[in-house]
């Protein structure tokens, strides 16, 4: 099998990025690609927007899972790529066409050599938002199907090629979105005593914000704040009625994350009495951490320790927010990171991984799945 065809894969559907729940054109590519496989010991069924694609073993004990994620992120591609995004505003800025050509190329593999065990691979949408992982588990088809273990990588700019990075325990934080709305009094910039200016207000408890990680949470954790949009007012001369701050919330331990969003509501509260408006919270959505079963992980590990031209690298948690973690919270398996060697981090327009980690990682994966007395 040329696992260099899947360069090219990848290339097509870095073309379609699509939002989560939206992924249409790109179901349509993976359902005609897997379609034409041998179907054998194929079988295929959708949900949503995503696909679950069961390859029957000779002998099945278990259920193996794999997941890739499918959907892109609304943001516009700064590369000069030949196979640059055709979705203007939307872009594969997390590898998720990684993802997704790294999963067809392992699918393809045992397509055409039954594993033992039973394999399903799972393309699932909306990781970047809303979130698909909880509900996709909650589905007829994984109620009738649960894995028995579970796979996922994503990939990381910053190792090289050949490299892949995990470790038992927690990998990936809780995450949460953070959006505030502001409302106040709207009036003309040269009579400031007649108006309540949200832009004031918005620009005081993003300040506020920041002692909330010095001062509130333990040092001996982790935590992080960031606020990543605002927008208020209409003109320069008009006073802003409205005012909106957007950002995310990640910590390492879930009494961290209720501390912070025990905090951001009394803030909340105070900048209402302060500047006497109101003011509306939601915390969007919620991803748990990625913990890595501590067995099977080290079972991964050793694997690539020993394994020719694959270096192994024992990483520290980090603050990387992944619904994979739904799918660990109630089926052991582990998470790993792919090393792609991109100048440019994830969530960059400028993001370009090296593709030669697609090939690596495919023959990787299917030597992990054969060696795991699978085949």
């Amino acid at each position: 099998m040329n696992n260099t065809h899947f360069i090219n894969v990848r290339r097509d559907l870095h073309q379609i990025p699509e939002l989560g729940f939206e992924e249409f054109k790109t179901q349509e590519y993976l359902l005609t690609y897997i379609k034409n496989l041998p179907q054998q010991f194929l079988e295929i069924d959708t949900w949503k927007t995503g696909i679950f694609v069961k390859v029957v073993g000779i002998a099945p004990t278990r259920i193996v899972g794999y997941r890739a994620d499918i959907d892109g992120l609304p943001m516009e591609e700064e590369t000069d790529l030949a196979f640059k995004s055709q979705h203007k505003g939307n872009m594969h800025g997390c590898g998720h066409d990684f993802h997704m050509s790294i999963a067809l190329g392992v699918l393809t593999f045992f397509a055409s050599n039954q594993p033992k065990e039973t394999l399903l691979f799972i393309f699932q949408p909306a990781e970047e938002g809303p979130g698909g992982a909880k509900p996709m588990l909650e589905s007829e088809y994984l109620r009738r199907n649960r894995p028995d273990m579970m796979i996922a990588l994503h990939i990381a700019p910053e190792y090289p090629v050949g490299t892949v990075a995990t470790r038992e325990g927690l990998l990936f934080a809780n995450t949460s979105e953070l959006f505030i709305d502001f409302l106040g009094k709207g009036g003309h910039a040269a009579y400031p005593h007649t108006a309540n200016d949200m832009v004031v207000a918005a620009s005081h408890f993003v300040t506020q914000l920041q002692s909330i990680v010095a001062r509130n949470v333990n040092p001996l954790d982790s935590a992080v704040v960031t606020i990543g949009k605002i927008t208020g007012g209409t003109k320069q001369n008009i006073i802003a009625e409205r005012a909106r701050v957007e950002g995310t919330i990640r910590t390492l331990s879930m009494s961290s994350m209720e501390e912070i969003k025990g905090r951001i509501s009394a803030l909340v509260r105070g900048i209402e009495v302060a500047f006497d408006c109101k003011l509306s919270i939601d915390f969007g959505s919620n991803y748990c951490q990625v913990y890595n079963n501590e067995e099977v992980t080290k079972s991964f590990m050793n694997f690539v320790q020993n394994r020719a031209n694959s270096e192994l690298i024992e990483c520290r948690e980090a603050m990387t927010g992944e619904d994979f973690g739904y799918f660990l919270e109630e089926i052991p398996g582990f998470m790993f990171w792919l090393g792609v060697d991109s100048e440019f981090g994830l969530h960059s327009g400028s993001l370009n991984p090296n593709e030669e980690a697609i090939p690596f990682a495919i023959e990787l994966l299917i030597d992990y799945l054969k060696s795991y007395n699978l085949t």
